[in-house]
């Protein structure tokens, strides 16, 4: 049985992804301050849908704490007391999820940005480099930049733009650098417009069923002519777990996504079909979000299997239907 922990563990992703290699025989730990995108990040009362955000989390910790999944809350900032917990689980594989999540977060706040970025990624490695553990690091579609075509591969030059692209492009640099100097195997993976159940990272996906549930209209940056390879949740964490059973993906960047391009308007026009008075206000576009499009997947298709099962239309109307049986729940 592989031991698995996950630094930034009990966030979107990575509680996810814990429940997911749990239930395939994998032997997880989490490793949280609970501080960014997660449970203490929302006590501040000018944060919008506090109580709904306290929920999803309180549910997080439930499924965690149902399955038997050990958290340990501390902080991965902490070189000596993360190497601590290292040195008593002594895991085959690190999966780096401690992160500020969001863009916007990201170029109006760099320092923190910076802070809960590089220094727990610089912890991670140096833990990792004397046992040479397996290090999967979460990077990011916004690596690429504006897309100078309708693809991307992984061999496409990256250009990214504003902090956040560029603080992911250096994460992987870093990273690839320790296996250079220490020969330390790493995964990089780069996701891409993430949807699915229990998020609070306020992604384009989840704001909008938020806004419809609380009778609120939605808004979009620009025309709604903008392209992303949204995925759903499920798909993501397969294609990590096959990451961490296939020595292939040693060493490797992979595109994990869909691997087809939606436009916005097209996640609308399936919100409309599912809510009634569906109102768009359109804002002028952010600068600092890159144009962007498909992530070709072939790549992981061929090295590791990766299978992503969820078209847009399987994947968000699944996590419509759960957001809207958990408000409702919620205001019972």
């Amino acid at each position: 049985m592989k031991k698995i922990l996950l630094t930034g563990g009990n966030g979107f992703i990575g509680h996810n992804l814990a429940i997911y290699l749990i239930k395939n025989g994998y032997e997880v730990t989490i490793f949280d301050s609970l501080g960014v995108n997660n449970l203490l990040s929302f006590t501040d009362k000018d944060i919008v849908n506090q109580n709904l955000y306290r929920g999803i989390l309180n549910e997080r910790i439930s499924l965690i704490n149902k399955l038997g999944i050990k958290l340990i809350v501390g902080d991965a900032r902490d070189y000596h007391g993360y190497s601590k917990i290292y040195s008593e689980i002594l895991p085959d594989i690190v999966i780096h999820l401690a992160a500020v999540s969001h863009a916007n977060k990201s170029n109006k706040d760099p320092k923190s940005t910076f802070d809960h970025s590089l220094r727990t990624l610089e912890n991670t490695l140096d833990v990792c480099r004397v046992r040479k553990t397996h290090v999967i690091y979460f990077s990011s579609s916004m690596v690429y930049g504006n897309f100078t075509s309708g693809s991307v591969n992984e061999e496409t030059k990256c250009e990214p733009i504003g902090i956040y692209g560029n603080l992911k492009f250096a994460g992987e640099l870093i990273v690839k650098s320790y296996n250079q100097v220490f020969g330390l195997p790493y995964t990089i993976i780069r996701p891409s417009a993430l949807y699915g159940e229990r998020c609070v990272s306020r992604r384009v996906g989840q704001i909008f069923i938020e806004n419809l549930l609380t009778k609120k209209d939605i808004s979009i940056n620009g025309e709604g002519d903008d392209k992303l390879d949204f995925t759903y949740i499920e798909d993501l964490i397969s294609g990590v777990e096959k990451c961490c059973n296939n020595k292939k993906a040693y060493n490797q960047i992979f595109n994990l996504t869909y691997g087809h391009s939606r436009l916005i308007s097209e996640l609308i026009e399936i919100l409309k079909k599912n809510f009634q008075n569906v109102k768009v206000k359109k804002n002028p576009r952010d600068a600092f979000m890159p144009e962007r499009g498909t992530l070709d997947i072939s790549k992981a298709k061929d090295l590791i299997g990766y299978s992503p099962k969820n078209s847009l239309e399987i994947g968000y109307q699944k996590y419509i239907d759960w957001y809207k049986e958990f408000h409702s729940k919620l205001n019972q």
